[in-house]
């Protein structure tokens, strides 16, 4: 498997799609519930800043995806924010660390000077893990900030990472 991080393009749109909507029906990690449909998929992906995409060159199919847009506006404009993807059948092969690594660089090429998780899920010790392994700092904890597909409420831990 040789594993390329790019620009996404229209035609990964589907793949795309498809990817997220995985995460959100998983319901542990990004905060959306709102599954994405060819067009809403068109409108949040073209909606960023920068989308990449993780794909094996040798079979063409797409095993993930980040976004990367900015935090906030006006004098917090700097601050970017970004949400990984890796389809489950492809974890535990560093495309996340690939994809975060290749995340970091292009928020300093888009102009932003940090960059910001505001809900990184307690329980998510992989992604916790990689983060700091990566040099981000974690900001604190905020008690009970994420629902859970089950139910309750999870802490969430912001971190962030100087550009």
């Amino acid at each position: 498997m040789n594993i390329l991080i790019r620009e996404y393009r229209e035609t990964d749109l589907a793949g795309m799609t498809e990817i997220w909507n995985e995460v959100v029906r998983d319901g542990v990690a990004f905060p959306q519930t709102e599954l994405l449909d060819r067009e809403s998929g068109r409108a949040f992906f073209d909606s960023q800043s920068y989308c990449g995409v993780a794909e094996d060159s040798e079979s063409g199919k797409l095993l993930g995806l980040y976004i990367l847009h900015p935090n906030n506006v006006g004098r917090c404009g700097h601050i970017c924010n970004a949400s990984y993807a890796v389809t489950a059948a492809a974890r535990g092969l560093k495309i996340g660390e690939r994809l975060v690594r290749d995340c970091l660089e292009q928020g300093r090429l888009h102009g932003f000077k940090i960059l910001q998780f505001n809900a990184v899920v307690r329980t998510n010790i992989a992604a916790r893990r990689l983060y700091e392994k990566l040099g981000f700092t974690q900001l604190g904890v905020i008690p009970k900030g994420f629902l859970m597909k089950d139910g309750r409420y999870e802490d969430i831990c912001p971190y962030y990472h100087e550009l």
